[in-house]
């Protein structure tokens, strides 16, 4: 194998296993930042090593071996060394790869991630603060990725990440779920944590694949288990709901070649109809509990719209753009009002959803935000209006880090050049 591919292959194995060793880490030395950093000091020790002797038969252990090394070696020299040491040592055995053939990473390693997700929803944590830390902790991105997500300057978001790691370390955040009114009052970051986890694998922010599906079943993990914790909380079954339904259609997201499918044209025979009826049946818990439906049951509800549809040509949408409608009532947001628009086009005609779409391009919070163009690019081609679309798709593309979704758009534009052929 070639260095570039043993780099490119190396780079597939952290996003996978980063949020997890940096879990397990946080749970020895307390300190998220810290972790971070010892995670780290195993990738750059595995990209010296694993070039000559090969990538190991269970990469998660060798990097989790290499990062807890590090992690007693900084523990023999703090201050309190001798009491810390021998609990890290009592509680994390060191693993060699001979002795490490099937070594798991569930179980005790899910209960930690949850564990970060509380502790980085801290309530001395903004939103914003939390949402970088997530991104860059359990989805793997990188600065530059998190700044082109938040349309900021990426030494902004460098500085944001910093300032979140040293608020928690300044706060002697504590690694656990909280109880009691303190749950409470974090559950609704936690569930943003999860979703956010899960949209990163339904739809990659950059880089070459366009779903990423270890994410998604982490996250969907994660609210099952926050399903059981809390089980009277309405909004965590609509969440679980909401991304089961939404798992089901990762097989037909991508085409053979690892191209973009989009729903409308996705084959729902590879749908898979056992998430599907988890989702729907979570969705009735949801309403069981005998409140409105909150954001995430709404969306589960829209979810559960296309999952009932046998073919696309029979999907409700004119259910659907009410849907959209209590939800921006609900939870109002530019992106709501963008994925009404696309409802009330399917509904009602792309002249409507045009209207709407137009209305929403002077909004500051959609300005980097690829869909827009791409939204507005499918309306003006459904109107014919080709020269207009193919600008609108190039747009889209040229905003988008995702190199599918780059190629998915230029396609679009290229069907609209192709219309202006006389």
């Amino acid at each position: 194998m070639s260095l570039p591919a043993v780099h490119r292959t190396i780079d597939a194995i952290w996003k996978m296993e980063s949020p997890k060793l940096i879990a397990r880490l946080t749970r020895m030395v307390r300190d998220v930042g810290l972790a971070e950093d010892l995670a780290q000091d195993a990738l750059v020790l595995a990209l010296e090593r694993w070039p000559e002797s090969g990538i190991p038969d269970n990469p998660g252990a060798w990097l989790m071996t290499a990062a807890k090394r590090r992690a007693i070696d900084l523990l023999r020299r703090n201050k309190r060394r001798d009491e810390k040491y021998a609990e890290a040592s009592r509680e994390t055995p060191l693993y060699t790869e001979d002795t490490i053939d099937h070594w798991s990473l569930d179980g005790e390693i899910g209960d930690d991630l949850l564990r970060l997700i509380f502790m980085t929803c801290h309530p001395a944590l903004s939103r914003d603060a939390r949402v970088a830390l997530t991104l860059r902790l359990l989805c793997g991105l990188t600065t530059e990725e998190i700044a082109r997500s938040f349309v900021t300057a990426e030494p902004t978001i460098a500085q944001r990440i910093v300032r979140a790691k040293k608020t928690l370390h300044t706060h002697r955040a504590a690694f656990e779920a909280p109880t009691g009114t303190e749950l409470a009052g974090r559950l609704s970051g936690v569930l943003e944590v999860v979703y956010l986890l899960f949209n990163e694998g339904y739809s990659a922010t950059a880089g070459e694949h366009w779903v990423r599906p270890l994410l998604c079943q982490e996250a969907l993990r994660l609210g099952r288990i926050l399903a059981e914790l809390v089980p009277q909380e309405p909004e965590v079954h609509g969440l679980v709901a909401l991304m089961e339904i939404q798992a089901s259609r990762l097989r037909a997201r991508s085409g053979a070649s690892g191209e973009p499918v989009l729903l409308l044209d996705q084959n729902r025979a590879k749908w898979d109809w056992l998430l599907i009826r988890r989702g729907l049946a979570a969705l009735e818990r949801c309403r069981k509990l005998g409140v409105p439906l909150g954001p995430y049951g709404l969306q589960a509800a829209i979810a559960a719209c296309h999952a009932e549809a046998p073919t696309a040509a029979e999907t409700n949408w004119i259910r659907i753009a009410a849907l959209y409608e209590a939800l921006s009532r609900t939870a109002p947001s530019p992106i709501v009002e963008l994925n009404r628009a696309v409802a009330i086009a399917m509904a009602f005609g792309p002249a409507y959803g045009l209207q709407l779409v137009d209305e929403l391009r002077a909004t500051a919070a959609l300005k980097g935000y690829h869909l827009l163009p791409s939204v507005r690019g499918d309306l003006l081609l459904k109107l014919e209006r080709f020269a207009e679309a193919r600008e609108e798709f190039e747009r889209a593309a040229s905003m988008t880090r995702n190199a599918r979704e780059q190629q998915l758009l230029r396609e679009r534009a290229a069907e609209c050049a192709a219309k202006l052929q006389p």
